[in-house]
């Protein structure tokens, strides 16, 4: 069904401005890096998504765009359809992405010097979205297991107890060690913020990428206790690869949450949408069931490929193998390089450009983050980098 859609084409993202392939050139002076890095795909949007925005374009008139309920409506269906969350429209703040929400979550829920819970190794803007509002992150670091990453629910007790302590942003599915939790670790989490009166965020924004035997669960849907003190975080935009086209949608039950955080996008200034993420998500929700699966199956060829080269070709390169999202957490730390020769090997030697894993918290040094949602070629041409240019060292 995969090949229906023709992953396996390269097409050239030069000159488009893309952040992921430009940053060989902008960067690092070199136009050859092999970018695989930024979390999006090198694939394109389905093509009911192609086509809508064809379509807007074409009418020539690009004003100011407002939310309709076809836009709501399409949200709503999506959530029931493929995570049997059953959302009410007034429920759905629309907002042009997940890390502006979570700024303005932080001027909206907590004080200058309160403590925000998150669990390293974690998504890196979590980190400078508590510290540019002025709250401090407060670090529940998640335990390596043989078969994975775990919580540390003995610690996240302790740190969700402070009196200084606000709020908790979950990661989940998590990014980048690609963990989907099960519905005991969100009930424990949930229900510990409850006690302890913490605000629990969720970021959900890889809730549609999850691999086969595993499933998401919205940790909204647990109970209406939970629902009323969380907000849940979701958008179509590692979806259906359309992060440029900036929407996304703020899940908030409880209405007086859902009210001091619309004041706080008044007050910034944060209105309207593009009008071609509001045809976009529309088609990506409406009809993209079919290109969804047949991208997840396409993934996890390449999640093979790569597990297969890894075990084979690069033996001292460990790869817990991700539950859900096209990112690949990889354990360097037996290469016996520092983060700055780890970093300089990938990037001079190898070519290939990742993200490094000391930037997701101190405990990520040794790490890095392989985006593996490409063409089967590409990812062939990258390990092969790796491979030739970690040599010496691995062997």
């Amino acid at each position: 069904m995969s090949d229906d859609y023709q992953f396996d084409q390269i097409i050239s993202r030069k000159g488009t401005h893309s952040i992921k392939w430009e940053f060989g050139k902008t960067f690092l002076n070199n136009d050859d890096i092999l970018p695989m890095w930024v979390a999006d795909m090198d694939f394109p949007s389905p093509p009911a998504v192609v086509k809508a925005v064809e379509e807007r374009a074409r009418h020539g008139i690009y004003g100011y765009t407002g939310i309709s309920d076809e836009y709501l409506n399409s949200v709503v269906s999506w959530m029931k359809r493929r995570h049997q969350w059953a959302v009410d429209p007034e429920e759905i703040i629309f907002i042009n992405g997940v890390v502006p929400a979570l700024n303005m979550m932080m001027q909206s829920f907590a004080h200058p010097g309160d403590y925000v819970v998150i669990q390293p190794p974690v998504y890196y803007p979590f980190f400078s979205v508590i510290r540019n509002n002025g709250q401090l992150p407060l670090l529940n670091t998640l335990l390596e297991g043989k078969d994975g990453y775990m919580m540390d629910f003995d610690d996240l007790e302790v740190k969700l107890k402070n009196s200084r302590t606000t709020m908790m942003i979950l990661c989940s599915p998590h990014n980048p060690v690609g963990r989907v939790w099960n519905k005991e670790e969100l009930l424990k989490v949930a229900e510990l913020c409850l006690e302890h009166d913490v605000l629990l965020v969720s970021d959900e924004i890889h809730q549609d990428l999850v691999f086969e035997g595993y499933r998401h669960i919205p940790t909204a849907t647990l109970s209406n206790e939970i629902a009323m003190n969380i907000i849940t975080c979701t958008a179509p935009s590692k979806t259906f690869n359309m992060a440029g086209l900036q929407s996304s949608n703020i899940m908030i039950r409880d209405e007086k949450k859902r009210r001091v955080f619309s004041q706080t996008l008044e007050r910034n200034g944060v209105f309207g949408m593009n009008p071609f993420g509001d045809v976009a998500t529309i088609a990506a929700y409406e009809h993209g069931d079919v290109w969804l699966d047949a991208l997840m199956a396409y993934l996890q060829g390449n999640l093979s490929y790569l597990q297969n080269f890894i075990t084979h070709q690069l033996p001292e390169i460990k790869l817990t193998s991700p539950e859900a999202t096209y990112l690949a957490w990889l354990d360097c730390r037996s290469l016996g390089l520092n983060k700055s020769e780890l970093e300089k090997q990938l990037v001079e030697k190898a070519g290939v450009a990742l993200n490094q894993g000391h930037t997701f918290g101190e405990t990520g040094a040794g790490f890095v983050r392989l985006n593996f949602a490409c063409p089967k070629s590409i990812l062939e041409d990258g390990l092969e980098r790796i491979e030739k240019a970690l040599y010496v060292f691995s062997r």
